[in-house]
Parts: C-alpha cells; sequence; structure tokens
C-alpha cells in the first residue's frame, strides 16, 4: 500500500521520499511569502482520484487565478474541493465541529492554511490563554485522529515569529503544540532571493536535508544552493 501522497513537485517529493505522509499531520511553517500557500495549492493540483478535499482558510489566502497558473485542470480540482473560511477563533472552532460531519465522507485530503492567523489574533484579546491553547490542543488532535483513521495526509501551514534570545533564530507560532501534533516539520526560509525548505522532523528520513528553490508560473523550480 502506498503511505505518501506526490507533493505536487518533484523536489519535494525528493525531499520527503515520495512525498507527504498520509496518516500524520505534516506542518509547513515559515516567514509571510516563502511559499507556503503555493505547496498547498500545488498539492490541490497533484491529488488525484474522486476522493474530496477539504480546504480550511483562515487568511484568504487562496486563489483561483494561483491555482489556473498551476494546472490547466484547476476546474476539476475545484469540483471536488470543499472550502471553509473562519474569520475569528470561535468560527474556526464551529468549523472543526462540522469537519466531523464531513470527513465521514469521502475525504482524501485535509489542508488547513493557516493554524495560526485566528490564534494568534484570539491571543491578542483573549485573557484566557489556557483555553485558547486547549481548544488549539484539541482542533490538532481531532486532525491527527483523521489522519489516522482515514489514512489520509493532513498539511497545516503555520507562521513564525523570531526569538527574543536569538534574532537569528525562528520559532512556530503555537509552540510544543504544533511539534508534538506534527510527525514531519518543513521549515521554509528566504535566502538570497531564493528560498529553502529544510526537513526539521520526520519519523523515517534525517533531520536537515534541505533543498532550495524558487517561486515561478508552474508551482516552483529547483535552483542551486546559495552560499
Amino acid at each position: 500500500m502506498d503511505t505518501r501522497i506526490g507533493t505536487g513537485s518533484d523536489l519535494f517529493d525528493e525531499l520527503l521520499a515520495g512525498g507527504y505522509e498520509k496518516d500524520v499531520i505534516t506542518t509547513v511553517y515559515g516567514p509571510a511569502g516563502s511559499g507556503k500557500t503555493n505547496l498547498c495549492l500545488m498539492l490541490m493540483a497533484a491529488f488525484s482520484g474522486k476522493k474530496t478535499i477539504v480546504f480550511i482558510d483562515t487568511e484568504g489566502s487562496f486563489s483561483l487565478e494561483r491555482l489556473k497558473q498551476i494546472t490547466p485542470d484547476y476546474e476539476a480540482v475545484m469540483s471536488k474541493s470543499i472550502f471553509f473560511k473562519p474569520t475569528n477563533f470561535e468560527e474556526q472552532k464551529e468549523i472543526f465541529s462540522k469537519l466531523k460531519e464531513v470527513v465521514e465522507e469521502n475525504i482524501g485530503l485535509v489542508i488547513l492554511d493557516s493554524v495560526a492567523m485566528l490564534y494568534r489574533l484570539e491571543m491578542g484579546k483573549s485573557k484566557d490563554v489556557y483555553n485558547v491553547n486547549k481548544e488549539l490542543g484539541i482542533q490538532l488532535s481531532y486532525l491527527s485522529e483523521i489522519a489516522r483513521k482515514k489514512n489520509i495526509p493532513v498539511v497545516v501551514t503555520n507562521q513564525v515569529y523570531s526569538d527574543f534570545d536569538n534574532k537569528d533564530k525562528v520559532r512556530m507560532v503555537g509552540g510544543d503544540l504544533l511539534k508534538y501534533s506534527s510527525k514531519c516539520l518543513i521549515e521554509l526560509q528566504k535566502v538570497n532571493g531564493a528560498r529553502t525548505a529544510i526537513l526539521k522532523k520526520h519519523r523515517s528520513l534525517p533531520d536537515g536535508k534541505q533543498i532550495f528553490f524558487k517561486i515561478i508560473n508552474e508551482g516552483i523550480k529547483k535552483v542551486e544552493e546559495k552560499n
């Protein structure tokens, strides 16, 4: 049985030894403009079969025009996709309740772009930090359950912030909650006009493997290592 699904990029398939693992959460994190949503759209475009794609868009980052650039079969992709667009953390919470109903159907892929946006806004205004974190933990555990029970990939994007003690280092929003929930972590960085993807965590591949790429109309393209 095939345990991976193609990423939509030969380069990222090479990084992940065939693609995203089907029964776990993969979290792709990095600064704005590093290519996170592009990877989501490429994955949608590459997704084969008739199963449904669930796309949870918390940032309004999904672009039909960008999807058209990536694939001429965008209409087929859209016809098998269900979109949720929460505008606050309470709506995101409600969507996860709806997801329990939807996921009983023929779901083949779940994308959450991004997990951080509404969580950060809620943390900024809430005095009950414990319960906000608890709710995020519940949502992540449910995504893990979906991945395992349905044997499908769940791909989550996440934002970063600078480490207070080390300005050259970045940390994921949500910290340990995301680290523990995700069996695969990929960090994206912008480097001298190009971008790099670094494998930070994986169940069967060594940490530290990296690739260099640039974003083009059709998706991404390999570039040589930047010094």
